[in-house]
């Protein structure tokens, strides 16, 4: 196998690859990535077995061929070579790595493409076609609820599931649930719900610009994705998502209108003097404004007002800083609300106006 193309177009898709193999066992043929030319075409593929990826760039290709070599050294090499036309040519169990116009030279050993495991194929699973950005903003107004607890894993994704208007996001970690209901013009054909890992959703806007559009098919098994000549799965997380209808609450007494940046700020600071554990905060809600305090502790207290529309009665709110912190990160226009009914019951903040998102946030006992 000998090609040549420019430094830089092979590295963009190398550095995605390297996400799909094995960091585990780097003696194993999936810490390696496939490289296999046909035509004036480059066929490169990855995977760790639960995970896959393949990409086809352009090539100026010499000989034929296919061979797999480590993966994260390779990038390693492609990131130190200067972004100029560079030939790969394999001669025996070797790929030699140089530029055309500098006399540097790389020996990298390979293993036979052989014993590299076939990736999963789509077959006769139905595509749907949807906006990048529309999927990107799902993901992140989901992704970062999601349990990091192994033994409850089927709360370790994002649920994914149709809608007649389009799709459904939904993540939790049991203490606090991100929602999103998106709403799409392009025909989705139904499918059953699925967990997906956050690894994948990750990898899929690391994958794509935010712009254009992106491919998805959803098996029983394994989620599909296509952007431009990349292919991408993920075997979903087996299991059954909790019924998260039974958490949203139908109707909630008292709103709090508050600026977002005022209280991203507040949070800033009042959280310097949080107990690192349990994050605590409390909001002490009224008329004259939310006062954001931490509890007393052996370095001190810290606390701060911030202005509100509220009509409704007093009422102090202990939750963890970190529950509200995370959705107003993600939060799109100036204002949220604070949406509840008593403290000890579940806690909405939602953008305003609103949207198509919420997040529940789940309450502290107030000590």
């Amino acid at each position: 196998m000998k090609f040549a193309c420019q430094r830089n177009t092979l590295l963009k898709e190398i550095v995605l690859a390297l996400e799909f193999t094995s960091q585990r066992n780097t003696l194993t043929i999936v810490s390696n990535v496939l490289l296999e030319t046909h035509g004036n075409s480059l066929v490169i593929k990855a995977t760790d077995q639960k995970i896959g990826f393949k990409s086809i760039i352009d090539v100026e290709t010499i000989e034929e061929g296919s061979t797999t070599v480590f993966c994260d050294k390779f990038l390693s090499i492609l990131r130190a070579l200067p972004d100029e036309h560079t030939v790969f040519e394999e001669i025996g169990d070797k790929l030699f790595i140089h530029p055309e116009k500098n006399s540097i030279n790389f020996e990298l050993r390979t293993i036979s493409s052989d014993k590299f495991p076939a990736l999963e194929e789509a077959g006769n699973s139905e595509w749907f076609t949807i906006g990048q950005k529309d999927i990107y903003d799902m993901i992140d107004q989901t992704i970062f609820a999601i349990s990091d607890d192994e033994t409850r894993y089927f709360m370790n994704g994002v649920f994914l599931e149709h809608n007649p208007e389009g799709l459904t996001m939904v993540a939790t970690d049991g203490r606090r649930l991100s929602f999103i209901n998106r709403h799409f013009q392009e025909m989705i054909n139904p499918f059953s719900g699925a967990i997906i890992p956050a690894k994948f959703l990750s990898l899929l806007k690391k994958a794509g610009t935010g712009e254009g559009t992106l491919s998805l098919a959803v098996t029983e098994s394994v989620i599909f994705a296509k952007i431009g000549s990349q292919y991408m799965y993920c075997s979903v997380i087996k299991g059954q998502f909790p019924n998260y209808r039974r958490v949203i609450p139908a109707t909630q007494t008292n709103i709090c209108r508050l600026s977002i940046n005022d209280m991203q700020e507040a949070l800033k600071r009042v959280s310097l003097l949080v107990e690192n554990k349990a994050k605590r905060i409390y909001l002490d809600v009224d008329a004259g404004g939310v006062t954001v305090s931490s509890e007393e502790s052996d370095f001190g207290q810290a606390k701060e007002t911030v202005s509100c529309d509220y009509m409704g009665p007093s009422c102090r709110l202990a939750i963890n800083y970190s529950y509200l912190a995370s959705p107003l990160r993600v939060m799109e226009g100036q204002d949220f609300l604070i949406c509840f009914t008593e403290s000890n019951r579940a806690i909405t903040v939602k953008p305003d106006p609103e949207k198509d998102y919420f997040h529940i946030i789940m309450p502290m006992q107030i000590d």
